[in-house]
């Protein structure tokens, strides 16, 4: 629990030192709230749905960054939560990242190193095909 403390904490020290520019994120830390279940924390997946289909972060969202400024109001709900965003390789990652922050939203981070890292990593990955 202490950790699980540290982890939200550094979360909120990221969040209050944003300026105009997200921050990046380790994959470690994303992958140790994942494996807690937090519930502040929400995963997109902006890369295409074949791509998503063939693996994506566990308990991550869909929404393609070319369809995400028509589909924004789908995150509505998760304006006071961490939204970590990632791609491939972090070209999608960026454009989306510019949409959500013309949306308003503060508490949007960059997956370091993308989905490319993360599945080198062997960190866990969900498949839908």
């Amino acid at each position: 629990m202490r950790r699980l403390a540290l982890v939200v904490a550094a979360f909120a020290v990221a969040f209050s030192a944003q300026a105009a520019n997200p921050l990046s994120v380790e994959p470690k830390i994303v992958n140790e709230r994942i494996a807690w279940a937090d519930r502040s924390l929400v995963l997109l997946d902006v890369r295409t749905p074949a791509e998503y289909a063939e693996g994506h972060l566990p308990g991550s969202i869909n929404i393609p960054h070319t369809e995400l400024a028509s589909r924004v109001a789908e995150l509505s709900d998760s304006r006071d939560r961490d939204i970590v965003v990632y791609c491939r390789t972090g070209r999608r990652t960026e454009l989306a990242l510019g949409v959500l922050k013309d949306a308003g939203f503060k508490r949007i981070f960059h997956l370091q190193g993308d989905y490319q890292r993360w599945s080198e990593e062997k960190r866990p990955v969900t498949k839908t095909q």
